[in-house]
C-alpha cells in the first residue's frame, strides 16, 4: 500500500507540472492570437488531458509496471497512445479545420520536435547525473580503502 500511495504521489505531482504547462502554453498562444480568456471547458479538458498523459508516462518510464525494457521501446509505449490521445482531442475539439491538412502537419511537425527536444534534454540531464554520480561513487570507493588501510 505504501508503494502505491508513493506513486499515487509522484502521479499527482506530474499531473500539476503538465497542467500548469499545457495552461501556460494555451495563454501564450491564445495571446499571440489576440485572445483575452480561456474558456472553462479548455482548463478541464487540459487537467484531464494532463492525468491521462502522466498516467502514460508513468506506465511507460516506470519500473513499476514494466520491469525490465529498453528505454527507446519505452518512449514508444508512451508517445503511440500520446499522440494518439492528442490527435483524437485535436478532431473532437476542432483545434484545427479538418480539411486544412498543412494545419495537421504543422501540430505534428511541432510535437515531433518538441518531443525530441524534451527527450534530447532528460538525456544530457541523465548523463551529466551519471557522471556526477560515478564521481561520488569513485570518491567514496578511494576513501573507503583509506580507511580500511
Amino acid at each position: 500500500m505504501k508503494k502505491f500511495m508513493e506513486g499515487v504521489m509522484e502521479w499527482k505531482s506530474s499531473v500539476a507540472l503538465m497542467f500548469s504547462a499545457s495552461v501556460i502554453l494555451c495563454i501564450v498562444i491564445m495571446l499571440f492570437y489576440g485572445e483575452t480568456s480561456i474558456p472553462i471547458t479548455a482548463i478541464i479538458f487540459f487537467l484531464v488531458l494532463s492525468m491521462i498523459g502522466t498516467l502514460l508516462q508513468f506506465l511507460a518510464f516506470s519500473d513499476r509496471v514494466i520491469k525490465k525494457m529498453r528505454y527507446t521501446y519505452r518512449m514508444v509505449v508512451f508517445v503511440i497512445p500520446f499522440i494518439a490521445l492528442l490527435t483524437a482531442s485535436a478532431w473532437f475539439f476542432h483545434w484545427f479545420p479538418e480539411e486544412y491538412a498543412a494545419m495537421w502537419l504543422i501540430c505534428s511537425c511541432i510535437f515531433t520536435v518538441v518531443f525530441i527536444g524534451g527527450t534530447v534534454a532528460f538525456e544530457i540531464y541523465y548523463r551529466v547525473m551519471g557522471k556526477k554520480y560515478d564521481g561520488l561513487l569513485g570518491r567514496y570507493r578511494i576513501q573507503k580503502e583509506l580507511d580500511n588501510k
